[in-house]
């Protein structure tokens, strides 16, 4: 984006009217974060996360369980709190019941006393499995009414059966909720329990079981027990097999969704099953690309609920198999893909149940099934340079391909173009400094053909293609601004994206001018992009575009120009009208340069175009004494009182009162600026 050369007035009025917003989405939990000198990133309770927390303790669910609601964003458990290791039942429960939020790693056998004990978990706990040696015998957990946020992982619970098939008197579940909201159940074993392996009751929602073994039982899972049609609950890659009914039976769901589950019922085993998926009451489910084998009355339904169907494949059934009614679309609510309902016997034998990497998630399960490509410059990869992996990515290719990049410094351009969406290019590195992806263009740097780059066209690395990741990386344009002041254009962009769902995880994008370029494909389409826990640095309008753009849990760092003065603006949003902008929420501004010297923002009306209303809300985020006490300004004869710029809760030496030279939004404007408002329809997860 060029530094302003026409001074042609432009002014116009507009209404501050707010824009219709989408689904309420759900990311991982917004808080003040701080951030140490080593690029690590700390978490609210002040303790290192990177330093002493494994990466496994920051993952988060996907499905429902992500969904923003009743005041919870997302599920993430004890992620912050300290993590803990227990080896007895005093020391389990101890933690579980706490008030404060902990990570408990069950690091050997625990035999509940006495048998058919359930733990009252507490909110804010994540309780998982020290690779395949956690288990709970005997014994499980129970989460009551208003239990939220909440993570079991990586288990075995079982064996708390008391040797009546039918056990109408013993409730010993493996997992119980009563009245709870945001729970993830995720890689355990559950078994040879006396009542049911998990219970999803009196109006729990909020709810993902994936990537579980579910096994030798008479009652698998229930889902309901209230005259209320309240619960969302997604269920996903299970393997649910010799247990006979609730697979799940699923009563009075308003949101049900199940995919990729492989029920089994193999021929000589003693267990027969009586039913498979059961839609009761007013539910509304809609099942996908799940396998039965040899289950008796696979899919069946009551004349009030509703199925739909889609991809499922059956071997050997019988009995009943329905559908109909409408019911609702998932992707409305989340993302997620589904695997081919031939593929699960061989996807879920391998990575259902608990994984002797704790880390083994659904969504690095879903990247291991996907095809990966290795980068390494000492030939130990498959290919040698970053482009040359995106080259062998196919035309239009329908699934995830990651691009795992060794560490090292990549001195190449790479360009992702728009027929390979699903892309994430990844470092393997054990800090995001340990790959990295630089080179030297700027906007006045010649072309072997003739011309000029371009802003656009001078960045290290080009997204035009939907649906890309990068992670654990850094991006970088060193172009020599001192070196090169003959040069006619020093905007150097390290990352440009146009392209619409964008996530930037945990990486840096680092430059001077015009470091992180934020587009679209065209004006008229829209462009989302969410960036979290990472860094940007930069000095001039270095945060820009016409994106929907949010940059979340991140941190901004000023640098000095190349002369050693300290002036600059973060931000110069190019949105077009109706569209959102640019959103910097809970995080911090920061960097080594004078007190006052750097705006916030300014308007970019590119190519004079005075049909766009550029927008930059800054909000809930720490601004270091670098910002300057008026922090926006015009570009280019526009003004930026005409566009729309805010701020709403910011904090530290560089916030301020409001006043007419620093809006700041009411508390009912900011409930319509949420980060889930500027991603409307979409919630980011790591593939």
């Amino acid at each position: 984006m060029s530094e302003p050369r026409s001074k042609a007035q432009h002014r116009r009025r507009r209404s501050r009217t707010a824009l219709a917003v989408g689904v309420p989405l759900a990311l991982t939990a917004a808080g003040t974060f701080t951030y140490g000198t080593d690029l690590g990133i700390l978490g609210s309770s002040g303790r290192q996360a990177s330093a002493a927390a494994p990466a496994w303790a920051a993952d988060t669910a996907d499905g429902f369980a992500s969904v923003n609601s009743l005041g919870q964003n997302g599920t993430y458990g004890g992620r912050g709190g300290q993590i803990v290791t227990v080896t007895t039942q005093a020391e389990l429960e101890k933690y579980a019941t706490a008030t404060q939020p902990y990570v408990i790693v069950v690091a050997g056998t625990i035999a509940m006393n006495p048998v058919g004990k359930e733990i009252k978990v507490q909110s804010d706990k994540t309780i998982v499995g020290r690779g395949t040696a956690g288990h709970i015998v005997g014994g499980g957990f129970f989460l009551g009414q208003g239990v939220h946020n909440v993570i079991i992982r990586n288990l075995t619970i079982r064996d708390a059966y008391q040797g009546i098939w039918n056990d109408k008197d013993h409730d010993f579940d493996a997992i119980q909720m009563d009245g709870a909201h945001h729970v993830w159940i995720d890689h355990n074993d559950l078994r040879h329990m006396a009542d049911g392996l998990i219970d999803v009751r009196k109006d729990s929602t909020n709810v993902t079981v994936s990537w579980n073994k579910l096994s030798d039982n008479n009652k698998t899972f229930g889902i309901g027990w209230t005259e209320n049609v309240k619960t969302d609950i997604t269920i996903h890659h299970n393997w649910i097999r010799e247990t006979e009914q609730r697979n799940p039976s699923t009563d009075n769901a308003a949101h049900a969704h199940l995919y990729n589950n492989f029920l089994e019922d193999a021929p000589g085993t003693a267990i027969k099953s009586a039913y498979g998926n059961y839609s009761r009451g007013g539910t509304k489910m809609v099942l996908e690309n799940s396998l039965f084998q040899g289950v008796k009355n696979p899919v069946i339904k009551d004349s009030g609920a509703a199925i739909v169907q889609r991809g499922n494949s059956f071997s050997g059934t019988s009995g009943r198999n329905e559908s109909g009614g409408s019911a609702f679309d998932p992707k409305t609510y989340y993302p997620y893909s589904l695997d081919k309902a031939a593929d699960l016997p061989s996807i879920l034998k391998a990575g259902a149940g608990p994984r002797a990497s704790v880390g083994t998630t659904a969504a690095s399960a879903k990247a291991a099934a996907a095809t990966t490509l290795t980068v390494a410059q000492d030939g130990s990869g498959q290919y040698r340079t970053v482009q040359a992996a995106v080259n062998a990515v196919p035309a239009n290719n329908p699934a995830r391909v990651v691009i795992a990049v060794k560490p090292g410094t990549y001195r190449e351009l790479v360009k992702v173009p728009s027929n390979k969406p699903h892309v994430t290019i990844q470092g393997t590195g054990g800090s995001r400094k340990d790959t990295t992806i630089v080179y030297n263009n700027a906007s006045g740097t010649p072309k072997p053909g003739g011309g000029t780059y371009g802003t656009g066209g001078s960045a290290t690395v080009a997204v035009e293609a939907d649906d890309f990741q990068a992670r654990n990386l850094t991006i970088s344009n060193d172009f020599d601004e001192k070196a090169n002041q003959s040069l006619d254009g020093h905007q150097a962009v390290a990352l440009r994206t146009a392209a619409d769902k964008v996530f930037l995880d945990g990486i840096i994008v680092s430059g001077d001018q015009d470091t992180l370029l934020l587009d679209t494909a065209s004006k008229d389409r829209l462009g989302r992009v969410y960036v979290s826990n990472s860094y940007v640095i930069g000095n001039v309008d270095f945060i820009f575009g016409r994106a929907t753009a949010v940059v979340d849990k991140s941190v901004i760092t000023l640098k000095k120009r190349w002369n050693g003065t300290s002036a600059g603006y973060i931000t110069a949003p190019s949105t077009a009208a109706n569209r959102k902008g640019i959103l910097i929420a809970n995080s911090t501004v920061n960097g080594d340069v004078s007190a006052g010297s750097f705006y916030l923002g300014r308007p970019w009306h590119a190519g004079g175009d005075a049909s766009l209303d550029p927008q930059t809300t800054v909000r809930n985020t720490n601004l270091s004494s670098a910002v300057k006490s008026t922090p926006w300004t015009d570009m280019s004869g526009f003004s930026w009182k005409d566009d729309r710029f805010a701020e709403y809760g910011n904090y530290g030496a560089g916030a301020g009162q409001a006043s007419t030279n620093r809006p700041h939004l009411s508390d009912a404007q900011a409930a319509n600026q949420e980060v889930g408002d500027w991603l409307a329809g979409w919630t980011p997860s790591a593939s």
